[in-house]
């Protein structure tokens, strides 16, 4: 004869109330059947709400432990599901009022939803737990726990018991905080680079610009001839002390001669798309891509 579990397990907690009493009720009722009776008690306290999940009959057909010990990881796993997939979100929203109150609401949302692509996995950076390495992290944590408790709070348990985590989704939170600064300063630097050109006049109407496999650049006028170096001089001589690169050398061309339209040849877009990208921000609505004449086709040699 199968000795039958009277289990009854007591879990608290602020918010999600409804959600993990559906949860619970749809997961373990899964199981449910002519051996096994579920039932589930709401009982407020204070802030907290506690649900009594009161389990009478036979899960596995086993002894009355190990019975035990699968009841619990069911409520194990639900719980998991809940902090991963619910709770996150608001640990997250409570780390950026906290800790970057100093941001705007509209930056705010910029950095919260960074954040969730990290949690996500849309977002990746290299040595930090994934959405699944948390959510067993959770699981081992939480069987721990019931294994010598009978109750349990699911906010305390996150504050207390899961420190790891916690310091995982910081960690999270704080690379979004460094890719959002990264792109405001992007950004202005942008804007500053627009207004360098805006305020010059030009000194050539058109340039092409011949970009090899190296890096290195061509810089030619309408006529396909080298841009003259009367245009560059100042730029030159400004530059020479400085450690920089094509890309930079490139940008600072350009802004100097402050053309009214670039045009890119050789298919160079491919090899230098940040280059490029940041060219077309700076002066927009000039840049265009060329992959067909004689100045691609000899580029492309």
């Amino acid at each position: 004869m199968i000795e039958e579990m009277n289990q009854c397990l007591s879990i608290g907690a602020t918010q999600h109330i409804d959600l993990l009493k559906d949860l619970l009720g749809r997961e373990l009722r899964i199981n449910e059947g002519d051996h096994i009776n579920i039932k589930l008690m709401e009982n407020p306290a204070g802030n907290i709400t506690f649900l009594s999940c009161n389990f009478n009959g036979t899960l596995c057909g086993g002894s009355r432990l190990d019975d035990e010990l699968l009841f619990r990881h069911f409520v194990a796993d639900i719980i998991s599901d809940l902090i991963i997939n619910h709770w996150e979100k608001a640990i997250l929203a409570d780390i950026i009022r906290e800790n970057y109150y100093f941001f705007n609401e509209e930056e705010k949302k910029i950095i919260y939803q960074y954040a969730l692509d990290y949690a996500n996995g849309e977002r990746v950076f290299p040595g930090r737990m994934d959405r699944l390495d948390r959510k067993n992290f959770i699981i081992k944590k939480l069987v721990e726990f019931l294994e010598q408790s009978d109750s349990i709070v699911i906010d305390g348990f996150i504050n207390f018991r899961l420190k790891e985590y916690l310091n995982e989704i910081k960690e999270a939170l704080d690379q979004a905080v460094d890719d959002y600064l990264m792109e405001r300063e992007y950004r202005e630097f942008i804007q500053l680079l627009k207004y360098f050109v805006e305020i010059q006049e030009p000194k050539v109407e058109l340039v092409n610009v011949l970009i090899n496999a190296r890096g290195s650049y061509k810089l030619l006028d309408e006529q396909h001839n080298p841009i003259s170096s009367e245009f560059l001089e100042g730029f030159i001589l400004d530059v020479m002390d400085h450690e920089i690169n094509y890309e930079d050398l490139l940008i600072s061309a350009l802004i100097t001669i402050a053309p009214n339209k670039i045009v890119f040849h050789g298919g160079s877009q491919s090899k230098n798309g940040t280059t490029v990208s940041t060219i077309r921000h700076v002066f927009e609505g000039r840049v265009t891509e060329c992959s067909g004449c004689k100045l691609c086709q000899k580029q492309q040699q």
